[in-house]
């Protein structure tokens, strides 16, 4: 951990990856791991933090649920300006912290504090909620973003998703069958969880390279 970051890859990376967690599970989940450590393969340097009510939970204050995404949108910023990245930042997060992120992009993109948006499995619309959907925002986004998503995520899945009306600004990278968590089932799709993780990590990096000055 450094000041509150767990952090993965080297200090001399180009980009740094600033990654939030998804409203329940925390920045040192199986998944939030394995993103970070896929990441900081292909050359990144990856920074992750928790919000307050979910480091509340490492304390005897116990579980808490996590307030509306809108209430973190301070939280996030103060990470951004303690991180302090050298070099060029991507910020994002799984599901709910990259929806987070999503909210505060426009601003600091056009202030030049960061360079670009990744979302690792966007929450669309609540489960079972498809007409709840949470993508106002992306319609005029106007940030360099990319979301990878499972093609059977329940919070959006690709026959979703397509008829959506967002930003040319967004370019979005499906895995086959995979979950909310991009995992998917080996036997019917053929590929491992590590397979795309890994698949992953490389669209980023391909994606990263045309947000270089």
């Amino acid at each position: 951990m450094q000041n509150g970051f767990q952090i993965n890859g080297r200090d001399d990376a180009e980009f740094t990856v600033l990654l939030a967690h998804g409203a329940g599970a925390a920045m040192d989940s199986t998944s939030m791991t394995a993103a970070a450590e896929a990441l900081a393969s292909a050359g990144f340097r990856v920074a992750r933090f928790e919000f307050a009510y979910m480091a509340a939970r490492r304390t005897p204050m116990g579980r808490k649920p996590p307030p509306r995404a809108d209430k973190l949108i301070p939280e996030y910023v103060t990470a951004v300006e303690r991180l302090g990245a050298r070099g060029p930042l991507i910020i994002g997060g799984k599901s709910m912290g990259g929806r987070v992120a999503s909210m505060i992009a426009d601003e600091l993109f056009a202030k030049g504090k960061i360079a670009g948006l990744l979302c690792l499995g966007y929450p669309f619309h609540p489960p079972g909620k498809p007409d709840e959907l949470r993508t106002k925002h992306l319609e005029t986004l106007k940030t360099p973003a990319l979301i990878v998503q499972g093609t059977r995520d329940q919070f959006g899945t690709r026959q979703e998703v397509q008829g959506y009306g967002i930003s040319d600004k967004i370019e979005l990278v499906w895995l086959e069958d995979g979950d909310h968590d991009l995992r998917p089932r080996k036997k019917i799709s053929g590929f491992s969880f590590t397979d795309h993780q890994a698949s992953m990590a490389a669209a980023v990096k391909t994606w990263a390279s045309s947000l270089a000055p």
